[in-house]
């Protein structure tokens, strides 16, 4: 777990900085967390009312850009079939040609000036990064859908090689002497009978409709869901027989008997089937995983970004002008208590609290620490501003 902290100096930056570490990063405080102090740029912050807007609309922002991460994170792992190993290792971000996994990106953060020119201001930073990410989105959406429809036309052409009687080719199933042929009245067709409605097949489709030929029907061959049976009829009832059958579950199939189209169908489903193949490998090892990996670093990027916007503005509205405050990334250590940690980043900072100043100076730290309990009540509060990065979708299975 990682959270985004900024606090005014005391006296100083350094001060701020070494006092925090004495508190969470220490020996004497259990090595809670380790800290990472960073720089922000000078942005051209404008005025109060423009920030409180802002605040609102990067607070929104902050929360579409984690779930499109998240999402685009999620849709990489389902590529890489569930492997948890492989799939953390591909969880990186690549920013001025330097691949950095997401713990070496947080801990060494720097703002990309190259990408977001601090000559702008922070409504055009926050809009030039939301422009990126609903780009990457749009992108990721059609690529994740043609992925699907590739994924589900090959699922139907598998399906017609090795699915069941009611849906798979027949062209290697059935024989010549099966069907009525070259008849101007009668018509041979086949119908995959559900297992459990043999019986009743038998003794009933000679009344499924007029115009059937008595006893014509003839097994043909099974599998464990259906039997296949022929029936001959006159032509001109096959559409009221077929929608008939239908509504007794008994499914014909749409087959007629012609050597010539068989054999080209069952070129063409061979041949479909491999060129189906190698577009779905081409799209899953060429395009579809390498913009999973590139687009989630490019997304993940833009959403630090815009909460470091979000810790910018916040500080502002919360300590004043000029912006005087020090930028912390702090990552709570293995086998820590999260709580533990907060109550203790919340203790340190309680005198920027509204309700702290309501307590003495001087006062014992565990009376001060139950005067935070009762009056701020709220186990998100934070004195100082902060903000959490949850990435517990990439630290799962660990």
């Amino acid at each position: 777990m990682f959270w985004i902290l900024s606090a005014p100096p005391n006296p100083t930056r350094q001060d701020t900085i070494a006092k925090l570490r004495d508190k969470i990063a220490s020996p004497r405080s259990q090595d809670l967390a380790e800290i990472y102090p960073f720089n922000l740029p000078d942005f051209k912050v404008g005025t109060l009312d423009t920030l409180v807007v802002l605040s609102d609309d990067l607070a929104k922002t902050d929360v579409a850009f984690e779930a499109i991460t998240v999402k685009i994170g999620d849709n990489l792992r389902a590529l890489l079939n569930n492997n948890i190993d492989q799939w953390r290792s591909n969880l990186s971000v690549n920013e001025s040609k330097c691949k950095q996994s997401i713990d070496q990106y947080l801990k060494g953060f720097q703002w990309n000036t190259m990408k977001y020119r601090t000559d702008k201001s922070l409504r055009e930073l926050t809009d030039l990064v939301s422009q990126e990410v609903n780009s990457i989105e749009t992108l990721m959406k059609n690529k994740m859908q043609s992925y699907s429809t590739i994924k589900t036309s090959l699922a139907g052409m598998q399906r017609k090689q090795t699915g069941n009687l009611s849906v798979r080719s027949l062209n290697d199933v059935v024989k010549k002497e099966y069907f009525v042929l070259d008849s101007e009245y009668l018509v041979t067709v086949l119908v995959a009978v559900p297992k459990s409605l043999e019986k009743e097949w038998l003794n009933r489709y000679e009344t499924v409709t007029q115009m059937i030929v008595p006893r014509s029907s003839q097994r043909v061959t099974e599998d464990d869901e259906y039997a296949l049976f022929t029936v001959t009829l006159f032509q001109r009832i096959l559409d009221e027989f077929t929608q008939k059958a239908r509504s007794e579950k008994f499914i014909v199939r749409d087959f007629k008997w012609n050597e010539q189209q068989m054999a080209l169908e069952k070129k063409a489903l061979a041949e479909a089937g491999a060129a189906e193949k190698d577009q779905w490998s081409f799209i899953y090892k060429t395009t579809l995983l390498r913009l999973c990996k590139t687009n989630f670093g490019e997304v993940f990027s833009c959403w630090i970004h815009i909460k470091i916007l979000r810790v910018y503005v916040e500080s502002v509205l919360r300590y004043g002008l000029p912006p005087d405050f020090q930028p912390i990334v702090v990552k709570l250590k293995p086998k820590q208590d999260e709580k533990k940690l907060r109550d203790a980043i919340n203790l340190h900072y309680a005198k920027l609290g509204g309700a702290a100043n309501n307590v003495a100076v001087g006062v014992a730290d565990d009376a001060l620490e139950e005067n935070l309990q009762l009056l701020l009540g709220d186990k998100d509060y934070c004195p100082a501003v902060l903000f959490g990065i949850n990435a517990f979708w990439i630290d799962q299975n660990k």
